[in-house]
């Protein structure tokens, strides 16, 4: 089956759109950087028994992952749920589905994942919760700084935002025990990404 997913330029063009701020546009090419390092080792380790995300719709997924980011900032929706409404309405129902679960994955499937079994909204998912504004860091920075921007000192909020957070540490566990590289070894990896912020692009049809 054909998915029909942006070009990179297209993704680039849809920030200028969306009037997409220079920092979230920083945060959104590093997050896709270290989403396509961790599919190409995945690949490279050949360690799965299902089949992988394709690189490309991956690095698509996670320049768009914060589409709405600007507009929720100015009018405090969940940009979340924006975003995935964006890009329904832009005609990419399966990248609409990766940006509404950047946040929060809807379904944690530990069965799938003990399998090395990951779709693309987890890895967009885990690479968003790696990057720090344009700063790869540890899970540990991430949620120091989410409970300090997001937490409100609200013990609630602070409650979800870890239970999350701990979601993330089970699936670092399992992805990377089908890696041949440490979570901290990320930035080296990253070395090796083809994708760059000014890199040209065609049309892109995945089928999978």
């Amino acid at each position: 089956m054909s998915r029909r997913i942006p070009s990179i330029d297209q993704c680039l063009e849809f920030h200028d759109r969306f009037e997409m701020l220079d920092n979230i546009r920083a945060h959104s090419f590093v997050v896709a950087r270290v989403a396509e390092s961790l599919v190409k080792g995945l690949l490279r380790t050949g360690k799965s028994v299902g089949p992988l995300p394709n690189v490309e719709e991956v690095i698509v997924g996670a320049l768009l992952h914060d589409i709405a980011k600007t507009l929720c900032i100015k009018t405090d929706c969940r940009h979340a749920e924006i975003g995935r409404q964006i890009c329904l309405e832009l005609g990419y129902p399966e990248i609409s589905e990766v940006v509404a679960e950047h946040v929060v994955l809807k379904d944690f499937t530990a069965d799938l994942y003990v399998q090395g079994i990951f779709g693309t909204k987890e890895m967009v998912f885990y690479s968003d919760k790696r990057v720090c504004h344009d700063q790869v860091v540890p899970l540990s920075g991430r949620l120091e700084y989410i409970l300090e921007r997001y937490g409100d000192n609200n013990p609630n909020k602070e409650h979800l935002i870890r239970q999350n957070f701990n979601q993330s540490v089970e699936f670092e566990k399992y992805l990377f025990s089908f890696l041949d590289f440490q979570p901290e070894e990320i930035t080296n990896q990253m070395s090796h990404a083809q994708f760059t912020a000014t890199q040209q692009s065609g049309p892109l049809n995945v089928t999978g």
